[in-house]
C-alpha cells in the first residue's frame, strides 16, 4: 500500500505542477490582455496550438474561456496548495487533492466531450489531454483513500483541568 500511495502522490504532484504552470502562463492568455505576456510566451502558445492542432486553444469557445477563468481563480491556487500539502505531508493535502481532482475531471469532461463530439480532435491531441483525465481520477482516489496513520495517544490525549 505504501508504494501505491507514493506513486499516487508523485502523479498528483507532477500533474498539479503542470497545472500550476500552465494555467497562468498558457491558459490565461486566452482571457487576459495580451500585453501582460512576453512575446516568446505568446509565440509558444501559438506554436503549441499549431503543432498539436489544438483548435480549442487556437480559438477557444465561450465555455472554454469560463474554464480558463475557473483555472486561474480556483484551480491554480489549489494546485499550488496541493503540491505543498502532498510534499509536506500535511493532512489537508488529501482534501486539496480531492478538490483539484474533481475540478479537473469536471473541466476535462467538458473539453473531451467537445473534442469527441465535434470530430475535430486528432489522436495526438486526445493523447495530450487524456492523461489529465487519468490524473483527475488518481487525485480523487488519493483524496478519498488517504490512509494516514492514526494520531498517537500522547498527541490526542486531553489534559484534565482541576
Amino acid at each position: 500500500m505504501g508504494v501505491l500511495s507514493a506513486v499516487a502522490d508523485a502523479v498528483v504532484v507532477l500533474f498539479s505542477l503542470t497545472i500550476a504552470m500552465a494555467a497562468p502562463l498558457i491558459g490565461a492568455q486566452s482571457v487576459l490582455p495580451p500585453h501582460l505576456y512576453p512575446a516568446p510566451l505568446r509565440d509558444f502558445k501559438r506554436w503549441y496550438a499549431a503543432e498539436f492542432d489544438d483548435y480549442l486553444m487556437a480559438q477557444p469557445p465561450a465555455f472554454l474561456l469560463g474554464i480558463f477563468w475557473l483555472e486561474i481563480a480556483f484551480l491554480w491556487p489549489l494546485s499550488v496548495a496541493t503540491i505543498y500539502g502532498v510534499l509536506a505531508r500535511r493532512r489537508w493535502g488529501a482534501t486539496t487533492s480531492l478538490m483539484a481532482g474533481v475540478s479537473t475531471l469536471t473541466s476535462m469532461s467538458a473539453i473531451l466531450g467537445e473534442m469527441l463530439g465535434s470530430g475535430r480532435a486528432t489522436p495526438r491531441l486526445l493523447q495530450l489531454y487524456a492523461p489529465y483525465l487519468v490524473f483527475a481520477v488518481i487525485a480523487i482516489l488519493r483524496g478519498l483513500c488517504s490512509c494516514s496513520a492514526p494520531p498517537s495517544p500522547a498527541s490526542s490525549a486531553r489534559k484534565k483541568r482541576v
